[in-house]
This record gives C-alpha cells, sequence and structure tokens, in this order.
C-alpha cells in the first residue's frame, strides 16, 4: 500500500514516524526546509519532497506515488493548503484523512476571528505585546501605535521570516527567532525580559505549546488575545489515522 503524507509541523513528523513502522510505501511531501528539518532521522526507506505544490503539482505527485490514501497533516491554520491538498484527492479519486489537533481553549482569553482583529482589539491599549503567531500575518499589527517600539514577534529562525520582520519595520532588537514549541518557563523568562503586558497566539493545541504559553501569561498577568481557528474540522488525531491504517492494510 502506498501512502502519500503533506507534513511540515511537529504533528506530521509524528504520525511520519508510526506511519513508518507499518509496512507501506510511505513518501512525505513538505511546503519549506524547515519542515525537511523536522523530519530528519525517518528511516530512509521513507521518500521525502521538499517544495510548495498548487493543485496541479499535488494531483501529479498523488498520481506518481499511486498512492491509496492522502494525509493532510499540515498546520491547523493552513486553511488554504488543506483545501487545496482535499481537492487534489478528491479530483483523482483519492481517499482523504485530515490530521486535526486538538484544541486548547481558554475561558479567560480573548478570541478572535483574525490578525486583523487581533490588532484592532489592541489598538486603544498601552504596554509591550508579544506575538507568536508566525510570520505571515505581521502586518496587521502595523496599525497599532508605536507598534516598532511595543511589539516582539516572535518568528521561526529563517531567513524569509526574518526578511518579513525587518520588511515591516519591526525593530531588529525586538525580533525574537526561535523554534519552538516552547515550555512554560521559556515563555514566562520572555514575558518577562521584554515587559510583555499582551500576549497573542494561536490555538496550537499541546503539540504547537499553547498550553505552556497560556500557564506562562496567567503567571505573568499577560492579556491574551487568541485568534481561533479558520472553522472547526473534522479528522482524526495521530492514533485514530494510525488505527485506521492498520485496518487497510489488514484487509488489503
Amino acid at each position: 500500500m502506498n501512502l502519500l503524507l503533506f507534513a511540515g509541523t511537529g504533528d506530521g513528523r509524528i504520525l511520519a514516524e508510526r506511519l513508518a513502522t507499518l509496512p507501506l510505501e510511505l513518501t512525505v511531501s513538505v511546503a519549506t526546509e524547515y519542515g525537511h528539518e523536522l523530519l530528519l532521522g525517518l528511516p530512509d526507506a521513507c521518500r521525502v519532497t521538499v517544495g510548495r505544490l498548487d493543485e496541479a503539482g499535488m494531483r501529479e505527485l498523488i498520481d506518481e506515488t499511486a498512492c491509496a490514501v492522502v494525509v493532510d497533516a499540515t498546520h491547523p491554520y493552513a486553511a488554504q493548503a488543506s483545501a487545496t491538498i482535499r481537492l487534489a484527492a478528491e479530483s483523482t479519486g483519492t481517499e482523504y484523512m485530515r490530521l486535526v489537533r486538538r484544541t486548547g481553549g481558554d475561558a479567560d482569553a480573548v478570541y478572535v476571528e483574525s490578525a486583523k482583529a487581533a490588532a484592532k482589539s489592541l489598538m486603544n491599549g498601552d504596554g509591550n505585546i508579544l506575538l507568536t503567531i508566525g510570520s505571515k500575518n505581521l502586518d496587521a499589527f502595523t496599525i497599532i501605535p508605536g507598534f516598532a517600539d511595543r511589539v516582539f514577534p516572535r518568528v521561526l529562525p529563517m531567513e524569509e521570516s526574518l526578511r518579513e520582520c525587518i520588511r515591516l519595520r519591526y525593530r531588529r532588537s525586538h525580533i525574537i527567532a526561535m523554534q519552538g514549541p516552547f515550555g512554560a518557563e521559556l515563555n514566562l523568562a520572555l514575558m518577562r525580559q521584554y515587559h510583555i503586558r499582551h500576549l497573542v497566539t494561536k490555538d496550537g493545541g499541546a503539540t504547537g505549546g499553547f498550553p505552556e504559553k497560556m500557564r506562562a501569561a496567567a503567571e505573568a498577568g499577560v492579556r491574551t488575545v487568541v485568534i481561533g481557528r479558520p472553522a472547526r474540522e473534522e479528522g482524526l488525531d495521530v492514533d485514530g489515522i494510525v488505527a485506521q491504517i492498520r485496518q487497510r492494510l489488514e484487509h488489503a
């Protein structure tokens, strides 16, 4: 049985490791070199492809691998990527499975629907702001008065992330380039180091370090603004997907 896994996150790495123990031909597709780094150490029998694909490219890869199942383990906020993977699978008549992280909702946080809404909620406040949302939506926060002095973006240590921060005129001394997830202690230390009053984050679940961020914010007395997931997704967790694939192998 051939299986194609679209990954690029810590969840994808965990799932790839589990699937690699099964008697199947596994191909893992990631969009970036960072995603590739997360897969280092997988068995040599696992084929890894690197590069961003549009729907046509995904269809081509599905046909090339002759896979029976496509598993989408992309980031829970990568709504467009998931939609494209699903379309590619449907158009080729290939079974599609979605890996879904459990949410880590927190009653004390302020939930908003987008980065723009998060930025607007901070327009009339004061104090420093820690952004832990990646680099794609940093432009939304440049509307905040004095953003260059107040906002500290925490991004992956990748050239494209740093370029985006600099392009938007965030202070170089405010850019925190680190690869997570992080423990509550480190989150707390950063909040105290930079006198953070507001945290903007996404609900990345346990794998994305969301509970640790929330614990640190609570201890530091930091107000938290959470950008909600694009939509409630139907799917399976790692154990559920592995169980489904095992079942198919047993009945193959």
